[in-house]
């Protein structure tokens, strides 16, 4: 069976494409309600706790989506389904009835709404031995447990770890203690679960200092220590050689530092080691592991590279490029045989599945055209630009090679819609303010007979490494971007320099161990 990549919002994709009771082990780090309208359970208790309220408002704003989310958990419908739907307990509607009352509808409840529709998913999908893992950090976790106690224990699951992944990493206070841990829930959806701790690449001799007790060499030359147990006046004899279970705290996996080599340059990646740890203890070989906020595809690599067969959705095409690219770079010689054994849904297969992106009513996924267009173009190497109104019509940015020492920029616009000689002439301008040899527009349309002569007159570049001269100016069309009879897919055709577009990770390998600290 093929590993599946999902470029969409994973509730629908949950709903509609995954098959109930077919993963193994689900991991999710999905975005976390840090900084945000933490504190709205005392927004009646005066003017000073309101403003403390607002300072914690962010992107969970109560709208639109989160009243229909609310209205879907809350039909009495959803406690008698009928054969095909997803079941729900009368625990998770009346938490979330009760959570209304408390928190009132605003950022908070927005966030738990959208959780709990996909938690109650993920339930569904997960196999009878399977394992869910939900990672947080504090803020919010309290709130995300009782969601789970409501939909897994309700449903014959059971809580079996609330995991404390410590890093030291990132600033501190001279306010509070240093807030220096995230928060894992391990979930079980029955009575039994995979588990193997013995995998988690612990050494036991990491251990040693604590024990206590003498130390020695049996008559099969293992070193061992025998602890001695004061209540009983017993020793118990522990071998060296044996893998130690990690506790449920972790502190010898530490977060990614910007020098790290694996890093990639995604804001929240998570290292290896931690979801090798996971994926290692709680799936067999050939398990089915998903990730539906699988962001920059470190589950997905680390799944892939442990020969589990994976399943990863995300919401940006940014993601899906990057998780594409990061497997291309880590596995150059066998990415054709890997690419060939990706089922690759939602992205866009021709002409009209594009414009049905371009054209989409939600403002959140309408950019999701640009970056796909340019990314795609580009063959994932552009760097998208994110930044609102400062951007000067740059929708993106890559860089090139012009000879060993120095490199060459492009930059890119895109229009849903046919382009004009105006576009083109604003695109000129920001190329000459960015210093950039190159502009590109992307559009519906071939360029007109004033767009040739705006082309025209920006000039040509040769470079020098090509020995090839080109229009300044280029006009690529939607179509383009597509494979045709005799034609094919029109692709950025460079020596691309990739300095600014998210970098490599380095390729780690089966046999690296897990970083260790002496406990």
């Amino acid at each position: 069976m093929k590993n599946e990549l999902y470029y969409g919002d994973n509730l629908d994709v949950l709903r509609r494409k995954i098959a109930s009771e077919s993963v193994d082990l689900c991991y999710i780090d999905p975005p976390f309600n840090s900084k945000r309208n933490y504190f709205q359970i005392y927004n009646n208790q005066g003017s000073e706790d309101r403003a403390q309220a607002q300072a914690f408002v962010d992107t969970w704003n109560w709208g639109d989506e989160a009243v229909e989310g609310l209205d879907y958990i809350l039909d009495i419908e959803r406690l008698n389904p009928r054969p095909g739907d997803t079941p729900w307990t009368e625990q998770t509607v009346e938490l979330i009835r009760g959570l209304e009352k408390v928190l009132g509808r605003g950022s908070l409840l927005a966030y738990l709404v959208h959780m709990t529709l996909r938690i109650v998913e993920i339930h569904r999908v997960l196999k009878p031995t399977g394992s869910f893992y939900l990672h947080c950090d504090p803020t919010a976790s309290h709130y995300l447990k009782l969601v789970l106690d409501a939909v897994f224990c309700g449903q014959g699951g059971q809580f079996i770890n609330e995991i404390v992944w410590c890093y030291n990493v990132g600033g501190k206070s001279k306010k509070w203690f240093a807030r220096k841990h995230d928060v894992l829930f391990w979930y079980g959806k029955g009575a039994e679960h995979f588990f193997d701790g013995t995998l988690a690449g612990l050494e036991r001799e990491t251990g040693t200092k604590s024990f206590g007790g003498k130390m020695g060499v049996d008559e099969d030359g293992r070193r061992y220590q025998d602890k001695l147990v004061k209540s009983s006046g017993k020793y118990y004899r522990y071998y060296l050689d044996d893998p130690k279970i990690p506790e449920d705290w972790w502190v010898d996996i530490n977060s990614l530092q910007s020098q790290d080599a694996e890093r990639m340059g995604y804001p929240t990646q998570k290292p290896e080691a931690l979801l090798e740890r996971i994926i290692r203890t709680s799936s067999a070989e050939d398990s089915v592991v998903l990730d539906a906020y699988c962001g920059c595809g470190t589950s997905v690599a680390v799944a892939q590279r442990l020969g589990r067969r994976w399943i990863g959705i995300d919401i940006t095409y940014q993601s899906i490029a990057l998780i594409l690219k990061r497997l291309e770079d880590r596995y150059p010689d066998d990415w054709p045989e890997i690419e060939a054994n990706i089922l690759l849904d939602g992205v866009p297969r021709d002409l009209e599945s594009a414009m049905a992106l371009a054209n989409r009513k939600d403002d959140k996924t309408r950019k999701e055209f640009e970056k796909w267009a340019i990314l795609t173009f580009s063959k994932n190497q552009a760097r998208i630009n994110e930044k609102k109104g400062a951007d000067g019509g740059i929708d993106g940015i890559a860089y090139f090679l012009l000879d060993k020492d120095s490199n060459g920029k492009a930059i890119f616009q895109v229009k849903s819609r046919p382009g004009n000689r105006g576009d083109l002439a604003t695109l000129n301008s920001d190329r000459l303010r960015e210093k950039a040899e190159f502009g590109f527009l992307i559009c519906t349309s071939l360029p007109t007979k004033p767009m040739r002569d705006e082309i025209a007159a920006a000039g040509k570049f040769k470079h020098p490494l090509l020995n090839r001269e080109d229009d300044r100016l280029q006009v690529v069309t939607v179509a383009d971007l597509f494979d045709h009879p005799n034609k094919p897919a029109l692709r950025l055709d460079l020596p691309m320099a990739r300095k600014d577009a998210v970098k490599s990770a380095q390729a780690i390998g089966d046999n690296d161990k897990q970083a260790t600290l002496d406990l």
